[in-house]
């Protein structure tokens, strides 16, 4: 694939994310697609994904990805993120704060020759997170 198409993808990952259209990461996703680095409790390929961006969206409705830094290669992607949004619903059994984050991360995925997500590597300040939102000691 090339790096174009994999970099549409993941683009569309990330506006089906931002917009609530889990639905649609179904056609992005690889059924056997697997997640280095899951969140607590995440399962398998597309389900997963739509299962733990849907608590993090209910959480912050407004949620943000903003792609700081790309590089790219025929199969494999590598960006740096800054993920904002204000606590507005429970997050992990803890109630909403109305506090507002901003926190970075990374991340590399890996694309089939169908321009599909068949592997993700990747880290996120979720303690800073947590932190911003008084739900963690500084």
């Amino acid at each position: 694939m090339s790096q174009q198409t994999n970099i549409a993808a993941q683009t569309a990952f990330g506006e089906a994310v931002v917009a609530g259209d889990l639905d649609a990461l179904d056609a992005i996703v690889a059924t056997d697609s697997i997640d280095h680095d899951p969140a607590p409790g995440q399962g398998p390929g597309p389900d997963g994904y739509k299962a733990m961006f849907g608590e993090l969206r209910s959480a912050f409705p407004d949620l943000h990805v903003q792609v700081e830094h790309l590089l790219a290669t025929d199969d494999e992607l590598a960006f740096a993120y800054v993920i904002t949004g204000t606590h507005l619903g429970p997050l992990m059994g803890r109630p909403a704060t109305g506090r507002k984050v901003s926190y970075r991360g990374m991340q590399i995925s890996r694309f089939d020759g169908d321009g599909k997500l068949v592997e993700r590597w990747g880290s996120s300040d979720e303690l800073g997170m947590l932190r911003q939102l008084g739900l963690a000691e500084a």
